[in-house]
């Protein structure tokens, strides 16, 4: 099989421009996700770079491909593809989260073993987030993939959490914290009419159900039921 540098070759461009184009793609997507807080990338993004001044019709996935390799290679890191997921609702509103048909987005997955990434990319001040995320998702779960906004605030409120509270020590505006878990695309929300009026609904978007983070999910909530079953047999 031929390797992604010598299907490169297959256009007329300089090695040093080559290496330009995947350096500037690996840049953009380290810079990108710490910007906006690991919020997914669209691939038009990334295929803008290399056709703003370059128009092979393959050269946009053979770049993102090398560029892949960088990222894993050099940083560490999985550079995921995921195909966004539409709400599961027939019965949409035109004031839905708009989604984008098809699109198509990458991430960033550390693949750094777990005591190196802990010692030396962990950013220990956000562990809340991760933390906030993973219950926030772990209840969506449970609720079957889906849940009435009304329920998801019922839940957190038990845990002290108001979607009134703007000034949280930890996670600050808790509006504002969910809703960066829709931009992040863990969760999406739509809107549906019956006859009780218009009801939004959180559901798990892609990347809630991808498989790694899936898997994850599945084993913190097996935990959280093991300990609760462990805590009746003690009592």
């Amino acid at each position: 099989m031929a390797t992604t540098v010598e299907d490169l070759s297959q256009f007329d461009l300089s090695t040093e421009e080559k290496d330009k184009l995947v350096a500037e793609v690996v840049r953009y997507v380290l810079f990108k996700s710490h910007q906006n807080s690991g919020c997914p990338i669209k691939r038009d993004e990334l295929t803008h770079l290399v056709t703003k001044n370059y128009r092979y019709n393959n050269l946009p996935r053979l770049v993102i491909d090398e560029a892949k390799k960088k990222l894993s290679s050099v940083f560490g890191y999985e550079l995921r593809e995921l195909q966004r997921s539409r709400p599961s609702s027939n019965n949409l509103t035109r004031s839905s989260q708009q989604y984008a048909l098809d699109a198509k987005s990458y991430v960033l997955i550390s693949r750094l073993p777990v005591e190196v990434y802990m010692t030396y990319v962990e950013d220990v001040n956000s562990a809340h987030v991760t933390g906030f995320t993973f219950v926030v998702v772990s209840i969506v779960h449970l609720a079957g993939g889906k849940i009435p906004e009304e329920n998801l605030w019922n839940h957190l409120k038990r845990m002290g959490l108001s979607e009134t509270d703007e000034r949280h020590p930890v996670l600050g505006n808790i509006k504002q914290a969910l809703e960066l878990l829709v931009q992040q695309r863990y969760l999406q929300k739509y809107q549906t009419t019956g006859p009780d009026g218009k009801i939004l609904y959180y559901e798990l978007a892609e990347r809630a159900q991808d498989g790694p983070v899936s898997e994850k999910i599945k084993e913190y909530i097996s935990e959280i039921v093991k300990k609760d079953v462990a805590t009746v047999d003690i009592d």
